[in-house]
């Protein structure tokens, strides 16, 4: 998918953010938009938590003037995460943990040519000082939890979200075991193909 020059801004529904209703606590930010499918789960998760959510579209090659001005505006605009994937060269996450404080999480995009290994060693070998909190090769999905996480930090109603959340994966697991158990592994295999 060719690269797209928008900055796509997407406004999620307010929350009981301390920073007011309707302001963003999350950024989550990519070099590309064809780095979306990757990191929507990201904003996904976030909006199921009622936690406001700017996405855009900001490569630290293409348009690195508008990601300076992103990131040293980001704490001044009540934003208290910032989520950023890239792939390949993969610089967005580290150049924006460069320009502000506020905590970064970096995202690996799968890349063609080495799979997101490029990606994932690009934004995990941050130099001493400048830290990027980083995820899995292509693991939106964590990102995003990593971030609800920060913020459940001071937010006690976010704090009980993400334990409801827990307690639904213990359960859905807990129900695989006890079908796989009762069904036996040959049946549940058949099941599940």
């Amino acid at each position: 998918m060719p690269f797209s020059a928008c900055a796509c801004v997407v406004a999620i529904p307010p929350s009981d953010s301390p920073a007011g209703p309707g302001v963003p606590r999350v950024a989550v930010v990519m070099g590309s938009d064809s780095d979306l499918p990757t990191m929507q789960p990201a904003v996904q998760v976030l909006e199921q938590f009622g936690v406001a959510v700017e996405v855009r579209v900001l490569s630290a090659h293409r348009t690195p003037l508008e990601m300076v001005e992103f990131a040293q505006m980001a704490r001044g605009r009540g934003f208290k995460v910032i989520v950023a994937g890239a792939g390949g060269a993969a610089h967005l996450p580290g150049m924006v943990a460069a320009l502000t404080t506020l905590p970064v999480i970096g995202v690996p995009v799968q890349s063609r040519a080495l799979s997101g290994v490029d990606s994932l060693h690009s934004i995990v070998q941050m130099p001493a000082g400048i830290p990027v909190a980083t995820v899995a090769i292509g693991n939106g999905l964590n990102a995003g939890l990593l971030a609800a996480q920060i913020l459940a930090t001071a937010d006690p109603r976010l704090a009980q979200e993400i334990s409801d959340y827990r307690d639904g994966l213990h359960g859905q697991v807990t129900a695989k075991d006890s079908r796989l158990q009762q069904l036996g592994s040959r049946a549940y295999l058949e099941q599940m193909g």
